[in-house]
């Protein structure tokens, strides 16, 4: 076995660090993640009341986090368009909308699959 020598542990910590630098920039200036930050809360809130199983948890874990991927895939795109086209560019605007089409594609694909998820045992926790 090979030992892992300090700098090496010191660069995957440094990684981390990236990592959540990221996260915060996609938090501190989309817009749109803030909507997702509050739509993720009161899913989890309402799937917490809903008492839903494990299975169930995982298919809504899964699909939030697949619209926040696409969202931070989404700014990284956007930044690196900026950097190549930083004058305006038909194909840039091109890049630009479909990327946030993959993001709206999400959302509406979460949005789907959690009403069906969490539409009937709402529905009858609200009509029982």
């Amino acid at each position: 076995m090979t030992k892992t020598k300090p700098n090496e542990i010191y660069s995957r910590l440094k990684s981390f660090q990236y990592a959540f630098d990221g996260w915060w920039f996609v938090v501190r200036t989309q817009h749109n993640a803030w909507i997702h930050a509050i739509v993720s809360a009161a899913v989890f809130a309402l799937a917490f009341w809903l008492q839903l199983p494990r299975t169930e948890w995982a298919i809504i874990l899964l699909t939030i986090i697949a619209v926040w991927m696409a969202e931070f895939m989404n700014t990284a795109l956007e930044a690196v368009v900026d950097i190549a086209s930083p004058e305006f560019h038909p194909l840039a605007k091109v890049a630009k909308d479909v990327a946030a089409a993959a993001v709206l594609m999400g959302a509406v694909g979460a949005v789907l699959i959690g009403l069906l998820i969490m539409g009937p045992p709402l529905w009858a926790k609200l009509a029982g």
